[in-house]
């Protein structure tokens, strides 16, 4: 079978089922794990991804208001390319190429039959549905359950071990300028990290977040993990969360817990490693007992 993801965690999931030598495309944004990065990307972005937080949300909804993807697809590579099954999404028009966007081009320039798979995943537990769904598509179901089977026994054992340990306040930060808190599964991964999630729903969309309702609630513990940044590009934009009026003041800020994460590698993409995510969080909300295997790579202190 020949398999085109066009998202990270698609990519990821594909790879932990033993089916990477079947892939033949992938986004301009898939890199893990590192072998993928030799495939051809049959994706880009349709704005310039560089620079400051608030200039990217800005080229992006001014996008969004005239299309319905950021992104575009390379057509006549992906018919050369000529897959059998394409991996997309439905969940987010920020984060990959839309599925509007995936079948226009499908119908344009593939002279055969291909499916298309549109993973949804708005909860946790729906991205472990979701790796099953593209196990039984790809042909190999046991495999899928043998996957989803190994993540949910680490995510049961953090839960389990987090569970009789005081609970801190916190907010997640996933995105700076304007401020997003997490929503989705990350309100989840924080409960389970033995945590008390503060903004953002279980199974929603990210919500925005205002500095003055951040400020209100105080958080004991701040985790800043913004969409498509890793540890360096979130330090360089910390000025706009760092600066606003009375952030010194914060409880997290002075008892030295504000802490900086790779949302890019772990928190952002749904799929096998939010394993790792979980145990992020763990660590950095109980040291004492999880340790900091993952410091430094996953996360850093602010």
């Amino acid at each position: 079978m020949r398999i085109a993801s066009l998202l990270p965690s698609s990519t990821e999931i594909v790879c932990a089922l033993g089916l990477a030598d079947q892939l033949v495309a992938r986004s301009h944004e898939c890199d893990y794990p590192p072998t993928v990065r030799q495939l051809p990307a049959v994706t880009a972005p349709k704005f310039n991804p560089d620079g400051r937080s608030y200039q990217i949300d800005e080229r992006v909804r001014a996008i969004l208001q005239e299309a319905t993807s950021v992104y575009r697809i390379e057509g006549d590579l992906l018919k050369r390319l000529a897959p059998d099954i394409i991996v997309t999404q439905a969940q987010c028009a920020v984060c990959a190429v839309s599925l509007e966007e995936v079948r226009r081009v499908a119908c344009a320039w593939l002279d055969g039959p291909v499916e298309i798979l549109a993973l949804e995943p708005n909860a946790l537990g729906d991205v472990l549905h979701d790796i099953q769904r593209v196990a039984d598509a790809l042909g190999v179901p046991e495999r899928g359950r043998a996957l989803v089977a190994r993540i949910d026994e680490r995510l049961a054992a953090i839960t389990e071990r987090a569970r009789p340990l005081p609970a801190p306040t916190v907010a997640t930060i996933e995105w700076l300028d304007p401020l997003m808190a997490g929503g989705n599964w990350m309100p989840e991964l924080v409960a389970r990290a033995g945590g008390r999630n503060l903004f953002g729903v279980a199974g929603e969309h990210s919500p925005w977040l205002a500095w003055a309702a951040l400020a209100a609630a105080d958080p004991e513990v701040v985790i800043i993990l913004p969409c498509g940044y890793d540890l360096a590009k979130t330090r360089q934009e910390l000025p706009a969360l760092t600066g606003q009026p009375g952030w010194d003041r914060l409880r997290a800020v002075q008892a030295g817990r504000v802490y900086l994460a790779d949302g890019n590698q772990y928190f952002n993409r749904p799929g096998p490693r939010l394993a790792e995510s979980l145990e992020i969080l763990a660590e950095i909300l109980h040291p004492a007992v999880f340790g900091a295997a993952h410091e430094g790579t996953g996360w850093q202190l602010c």
